[in-house]
């Protein structure tokens, strides 16, 4: 219960009961936005302190009994651990190593193929190399054989006119 049910249900504002908790130092629960939530427990505290005012008690001898409030439940332990616990952790072991092993395998294939297309590439790469090379041996060849004959009647051409003495 919230501090507005349980000011309803005494009576009072809830400013007051807020007012009586902090005055019994009672530890309180609280939720996610940090307000009270009260036991059943705290709401028979709070009761028996109204009934106490009610009574004459003045506020400051009020005395009223409180449990202990642990933190923690208590909890059975054993020493052995759950074995379906211990089966399901298997398990899932296994399906991720599973996992990872098929994860592992594909990565590798996609590795291989790219791989083999680097190689075909190459491949392609050393043919289109040899063909230029071989292009080239040929226009230096072509070259080679118009440059000779260009030379020799060059030649004839100078003895001619020397002969003549031009």
């Amino acid at each position: 219960m919230n501090t507005s049910a349980i000011s309803r249900m005494l009576g009072v504002s809830s400013s007051t009961v807020q007012r009586w908790v902090k005055h019994l130092g009672l530890k309180m629960e609280r939720n996610e936005f940090g307000h009270y939530l009260y036991s059943e427990e705290d709401v028979q505290i709070l009761k028996e302190f109204k009934q106490q005012l009610q009574d004459g008690v003045p506020f400051q001898d009020i005395q009223v009994t409180k449990k202990v409030r642990r933190g923690s439940r208590n909890m059975q332990r054993t020493d052995e651990p759950d074995q379906g616990f211990l089966e399901r952790l298997k398990e899932v072991e296994r399906k991720v190593e599973s996992k990872a092993d098929s994860v592992v395998s594909y990565q590798l294939l996609q590795h291989r193929r790219e791989i083999e297309d680097l190689k075909k590439e190459i491949e392609s790469l050393n043919l289109q190399i040899k063909e230029l090379l071989d292009r080239t041996n040929q226009v230096e060849e072509n070259q080679t054989e118009s440059t000779e004959p260009i030379l020799v009647t060059r030649k004839r051409k100078k003895v001619f006119l020397s002969l003549l003495g031009f």
